[in-house]
């Protein structure tokens, strides 16, 4: 899937964690797109598919915004930075952040 992709797939997932419905405009709305650039036909669902890869999209985007915000970056910039590398971090790379984290933990 390309990253524009993703980030659809990654914004339900955020929007559908505040509420239960998750419509084409709000999409649209959050990801700063014209109204026109997403359908507006009625509610959005995940298959299990496209739930698990958000799912695992997310997870990169929050652990990535960690391990960057440990090295002393702020979190906007962590989160902007996090949002950017989520997409194309190789799996074995990511699992090592992700261990390193949880091994060693934030540094504050």
């Amino acid at each position: 899937m390309q990253e524009s992709g993703e980030m659809y797939l990654e914004t339900i997932l955020i929007l559908g964690k505040r509420s239960n419905t998750v419509r084409a405009v709000n999409v649209a709305e959050e990801m700063r797109l014209s109204k026109a650039s997403v359908s507006r036909a009625g509610n959005i669902a995940f298959t299990e598919k496209g739930r698990q890869l958000a799912e695992k999209i997310y997870e990169r985007h929050l652990v990535l915004t960690e391990v960057i915000m440990s090295l002393g970056v702020d979190r906007e910039t962590a989160a902007a930075d996090a949002c950017k590398i989520e997409h194309d971090i190789s799996d074995i790379t990511f699992q090592a952040m992700k261990n390193h984290i949880k091994q060693y933990g934030k540094q504050e």
